[in-house]
């Protein structure tokens, strides 16, 4: 009898035991969805502070970037930053991703093998982890991105009770992703977003659709034209024989490749309004094609900006230098208009030791400066000190001017502060009356970022005064529009406060600032003798293309020259030859196999002569010689000429090349300057470690 009892005592406590366990798996939480992302997306696009996500297989590839270790600049790839850090390998896999503050510098290193670069800042960092929720956290079921270019990854299916909680409908969520995908970035009240700063929960207008160029090169949309009265008015207070009226720019009706963009913004904004919601409109900021900043550029800089209003850009820490017209050809009414714009620039930027600093360099004749950096930490006390700004007169010496500041203004003495962009705003009432393009090109390869304000420019009939055509094109940073806004009177210029304070603060597209990828010119001296072979000199080629599309090339980036030589020596390409990174890539390409006997130092002094004396000034001269055997001449003689005249030499050694010579050619310390290989089907190898050398020891100079 009580064999029974314990018996059915234990049958009734097993019975329990399996119930409760089924409850607790009823009751257990669905299962997170994570959603999966590309190995090209950078953390800087994405906007959620803290997320999981899928990485998929195939990212450990040197063309998406990391860089740091540890902790990585928001710049870096997601996923090839979690395999540099061991989470995950090139299989792919969920990974945790933490945004924290932005550093000073960041260390390159190799590991797992990624090699990350260096980086001397960057304003967001994050970190990486296993892809485990941590406790009381949300995670979002879809991301949110800041760029155009990225498109929304979708999330999983919502059930109907989250319908009523307010989310949208199906067709508006597919309308929003169309708008998306052509350049309009309207946040989705879908999707988990952090908190609105200032500057987002401010463009809560329907958005009038601007007046745009035809010409697809201009990026600025176009204030309606100043009536003609106005016109003769603002001519008869001016000194200048020429009348300064609004440059031809073509037609005034809205451009169709933008008009459904604007179009589908106004209803997405007006049908989230109708619901209560807070709709806000986010300009990209990430270094984009220039076919997206048309989209950003005409589509999301409404005129929101009202005197008064901060703006705040919470990520906006810049050094800014304003070049005030002063000449007498502005006149005193419109000098007032131009120091009541920079008073609203002031305010619209919350000018803070932790933010933007401003200073303003006043010009006629001769340039002055009005105040530095350091002078006015507030805009209060910046906006009373533009007031007192007094007008100097004479000509309107831009070149002069900006000469000025690049020598000049951005000193630590004056307040600059190293880790911030440097940025000079220059204003200009018609045209210059000096020439601004050499003065601009070194600006700008001192790390210079060159915007352009141009009021009431050269009509046809006044082109004939001016000194320097397009001397727009030829002074800013980029030539995409992004750098240049021209106003049709000095009476609108209160217009583009936002849009200007906009791309100021927008700090990755801010493109001039130097870095070791687009500060140098970089030649290639290739020995093309007979022991290479034919087959072999077309593997060196790729090896010199792989380093050259690391670079970012343009005529005021990054150049890139070759020689190849044997006994003699041939000029295969100058560096002011190819523009683009894919002209050099195709011009590499097309380098014939020569054949001949090995004298390398001749073809050093002959690099020196035809390639690096030729280089700009403010320019790293790099010299990368890639050799497989001992020379027929001496090496170290030519080489250390090289060196004396600044040239920074790396020496590639291949199969039969000597490690005397190597090291003799090599800059010091030559362990670093100097690599060997047995054969050249694995030249590749050290890409990423030549890159990484030449950004280490960029990063290791003293620069603005």
């Amino acid at each position: 009898m009580k064999a029974t009892v314990i018996a059915t005592f234990f049958g009734v406590f097993l019975t329990c035991t399996y119930t409760a366990k089924d409850a607790t798996k009823k009751t257990k939480k669905a299962k997170l969805y994570v959603p999966q992302i590309d190995c090209d997306v950078k953390a800087g696009k994405i906007i959620n502070p803290e997320f999981i996500a899928k990485c998929p297989p195939g990212c450990q590839d040197v063309k998406y970037r990391v860089y740091g270790t540890d902790i990585y600049a928001s710049f870096s790839s997601v996923c090839n930053a979690a395999i540099h850090s061991g989470i995950i390998d090139n299989t792919g896999g969920k990974i945790l991703v933490q945004k924290v503050a932005g550093h000073s510098g960041y260390r390159g290193s190799f590991s797992n093998g990624v090699r990350s670069l260096s980086l001397p800042r960057w304003r967001e960092s994050f970190l990486v982890s296993e892809g485990k929720p941590r406790k009381g956290v949300t995670y979002p079921t879809t991301l949110e991105y800041s760029s155009s270019k990225s498109t929304t990854v979708k999330s999983e299916p919502k059930k109907p009770e989250q319908d009523l909680k307010g989310m949208k409908s199906a067709d508006t969520a597919n309308t929003s992703e169309k708008a998306l995908e052509e350049g309009d970035t309207v946040r989705k009240e879908n999707q988990t977003t952090p908190v609105p700063t200032p500057a987002t929960q401010m463009a809560t207008t329907t958005p009038t659709p601007m007046t745009t160029t035809t010409d697809p090169s201009t990026t600025m949309p176009q204030p309606t034209k100043t009536p003609a009265a106005t016109r003769t008015t603002a001519a008869a207070a001016k000194t200048r024989p020429g009348l300064h009226r609004v440059r031809d720019m073509g037609s005034s009706s809205v451009h169709p490749a933008y008009a459904s963009v604007v179009a589908a913004a106004a209803r997405q904004v007006q049908a989230a309004q109708g619901r209560g919601q807070n709709t806000a409109f986010r300009g990209t900021s990430t270094s984009a094609s220039n076919s997206n900043i048309l989209r950003h550029n005409t589509a999301m800089e409404t005129d929101s900006w009202k005197p008064g209003l901060n703006l705040f850009y919470t990520d906006c820490k810049v050094d800014l230098s304003f070049l005030m017209d002063g000449s007498w050809s502005i006149g005193k009414r419109r000098f007032q208009l131009q120091k009541r714009f920079l008073g609203n620039v002031a305010q619209a930027l919350g000018i803070g030791s932790a933010g933007p600093l401003m200073g303003i360099v006043q010009y006629g004749d001769d340039p002055s400066t009005e105040f530095n950096l350091k002078t006015y930490a507030n805009s209060k006390d910046l906006r009373n000190a533009i007031e007192k700004i007094q007008q100097k007169g004479g000509l309107s010496n831009v070149g002069k001017a900006l000469s000025f500041v690049n020598k000049n203004f951005f000193l630590d003495a004056n307040g600059n502060r190293g880790g911030a962009p440097n940025v000079v705003v220059v204003m200009v009432d018609g045209w210059p009356t000096d020439r601004v393009e050499e003065a601009s090109r070194l600006a700008r390869e001192s790390g210079i970022n060159i915007f352009f304000v141009t009021v009431e420019a050269a009509a046809q009939s006044e082109k004939q005064n001016v000194i320097e055509p397009n001397f727009v094109d030829k002074a800013v940073c980029r030539t995409s529009g992004f750098y240049s806004i021209n106003v049709p009177s000095w009476f609108s210029l209160h217009k583009v406060v936002q849009p200007l304070v906009k791309r100021v603060c927008d700090t990755d597209q801010l493109a001039c600032s130097k870095t070791c990828l687009n500060s140098a010119d970089i030649g290639f001296v290739i020995d093309g003798s007979s022991s290479v072979g034919t087959g072999n000199f077309r593997t060196v080629l790729q090896f010199v293309a792989n380093i050259s599309k690391e670079f970012e090339i343009s005529d005021t980036d990054t150049r890139i020259g070759a020689v190849q030589y044997t006994y003699e020596q041939r000029l295969e390409f100058s560096f002011d030859k190819h523009s683009t990174k894919q002209d050099v890539l195709n011009a590499i390409k097309r380098i014939s196999y020569w054949s001949g006997g090995t004298s390398t130092g001749a073809a050093i002094s002959y690099a020196s002569e035809q390639l690096f004396s030729k280089s700009k000034p403010n320019k790293r001269k790099i010299m990368i010689l890639i050799t497989d055997g001992r020379s027929y001449d001496d090496v170290s003689m030519p080489a250390m000429a090289a060196h004396q005249n600044g040239v920074i030499a790396y020496s590639i050694g291949v199969a039969w090349a000597a490690p005397d010579e190597l090291e003799a050619i090599a800059s010091d310390p030559a362990k670093e300057h100097s690599f060997f290989v047995d054969e050249f089907d694995n030249l590749y190898r050290y890409v990423n470690q030549l890159i990484q050398n030449i950004c280490t020891e960029f990063n290791s100079q003293p620069r603005n």
